[in-house]
This record gives structure tokens, sequence and C-alpha cells, in this order.
């Protein structure tokens, strides 16, 4: 089993920039791919961006569109962390953040993944 706990959010103001982390815990060296979704009240969950494990050729990381280039992230595999830079916030970026782990690559789909955190609130005042 593995837990996930995700932190750093808050109240930022449009254009501020945030930092959120996830921290696994448990049998962590069955990840392989992890991933942050979000989800706004009266939404659906839906995909911000992924990373796999680190290979020889960097490490797979795909974003969804709407935060592509705004948003980035990383992952520590010595701390077995990940994180996610969001910069440039908007207003429509006001979500429950939650932090995803797959025993596979991972995908944009909620049920390419096997575990869950607990969300963190990101609120973008204009």
């Amino acid at each position: 089993q593995v837990q996930l706990v995700e932190s750093g959010g808050g109240l930022v103001q449009a254009g501020g920039s945030l930092r959120l982390s996830c921290a696994p815990s448990g049998r962590t060296f069955s990840i392989y791919g992890m991933a942050w979704f979000r989800q706004a009240p009266g939404k659906e969950r839906e995909f911000v961006a992924r990373i796999a494990r680190i290979t020889l050729s960097g490490e797979p990381t795909y974003y969804a569109d709407s935060v592509k280039g705004r948003f980035t992230i990383s992952r520590d595999n010595a701390k077995n962390a990940v994180y996610l830079q969001m910069s440039s916030l908007k207003p429509e970026d006001t979500a429950v953040y939650y932090c995803a782990a797959s025993y596979g690559i991972g995908g944009v789909r909620v049920s390419d993944y096997n575990f869950w955190g607990q969300g963190t609130q990101v609120t973008v005042s204009s």
C-alpha cells in the first residue's frame, strides 16, 4: 500500500506562484508514474501533469494544455517526493489539487492511477 500526503496549497493573487509537494510513504518502490490532478467545485477531476520514474533519457513529463508553460512537475526519487511548481496562476486554476501514483507509467485518466492523496486547496484571487 502507498500513502500520499500533499502540502503547499493556499491563497494567492492572480499572477502569483505556489509550489505543491507530495510525499509518498509505504511501498514506494512499486510506484512508477506520479501525477497531479485537480478538481474545481461542481466539475470533474481533471489531469494537470504527470512524471514517470527517471530514465536514462531523462524524466518523461506530460502536461495538460491549460497549464503548459506555467506549471512544472518534478520528482526527487531519493526523497520519494513529487512537486508541482505553479506560476502565472489564474483564477481558473482554483481547485483542490490531488497527488496520484501509479504502478505503471500513468496517463491522463483518473483510472490510470492506483493511489490518491487527500488533496490540498489552491485558491487564486483576481
